[in-house]
């Protein structure tokens, strides 16, 4: 028996557009009602959410029944922490902060089992063979794991041709918040030197014939980011759906005080 199909890789391959949402309430049962909304994927964050291994296991639990395909954000690309995430059951891995080649193609031996890369042989133990049910897991794991890697900064845009180049990278999310700092505009995404960045980033990726990725809570944004080739396109989070709702909420009330 072979290692499952991973759908979203597969309809990345074939060019289609995935829509998603960002899970940052790092609660299961907020997790599990955001399984039943309809988005393509789903992204347990592992960087700016309060989740560790435990919880990001108890995430993938969840969603299992879900049809939106689970996406782990590793804190950092750290070879231990894409083992155990793998181990867990994830399929797709997404690093933040990846500015050049070298690391890159080091992500990729994290994900990718020996003789070509570095994952550590432990499937027969793990949920990710559902416990050596799957026989043929360590022979068929390497192809349905889709690494996607984060370009965030000016450094990774100078090496973005190079990270592109690499084989075993699916994707390439352009991180619009930490690319404008970077560039001295602080919470300033929407600046146009910033978007003239990351559209041109886009076709880049797009034109490689790798997924390009972007998050936007601003529909002209993503709208923009659709037509230079976006596919792996975030359209919220959790936590600004919740916060912008009960503040509306409140203050619709509040104000017939």
């Amino acid at each position: 028996m072979p290692a499952p199909l991973n759908p979203l890789k597969k309809a990345l391959s074939e060019g289609k557009v995935q829509f998603g949402c960002w899970l940052g309430l790092a609660d299961t049962f907020s997790a599990e009602l955001m399984g039943t909304a309809g988005f393509d994927w789903l992204l347990i964050d592992g960087e700016h959410a309060p989740n560790d291994l435990r919880s990001i296991l108890a995430h993938l639990q969840v969603l299992e029944a879900s049809d939106s395909h689970p996406v782990v954000r590793v804190p950092i690309g750290e070879t231990y922490m894409m083992k155990q995430v793998l181990d867990a059951g994830a399929q797709t891995i997404l690093v933040p902060m990846v500015d050049s080649a070298d690391q890159a193609r080091q992500l990729v031996r994290d994900v990718t089992y020996p003789p070509h890369g570095d994952r550590g042989v432990g499937y027969t133990l793990t949920r990710a063979s559902r416990f050596s049910q799957i026989t043929d897991y360590g022979t068929t794991a390497d192809a349905q794991v889709c690494l996607m890697v984060q370009v965030e900064n000016k450094k990774g845009i100078a090496a973005l041709d190079d990270i592109l180049a690499i084989d075993g990278i699916d994707g390439v999310f352009i991180g619009p918040a930490d690319l404008a700092a970077d560039m001295g505009h602080m919470g300033n995404a929407l600046h146009e030197d910033v978007q003239s960045i990351i559209m041109d980033a886009l076709r880049r990726i797009r034109a490689a014939g790798k997924a390009p990725g972007i998050l936007s809570t601003n529909d002209p944004v993503t709208e923009a980011a659709l037509e230079a080739g976006a596919q792996f396109v975030a359209v919220g989070a959790d936590v600004l759906l919740l916060a912008r709702s009960a503040q509306a909420l409140s203050s619709k009330w509040q104000s017939r005080k």
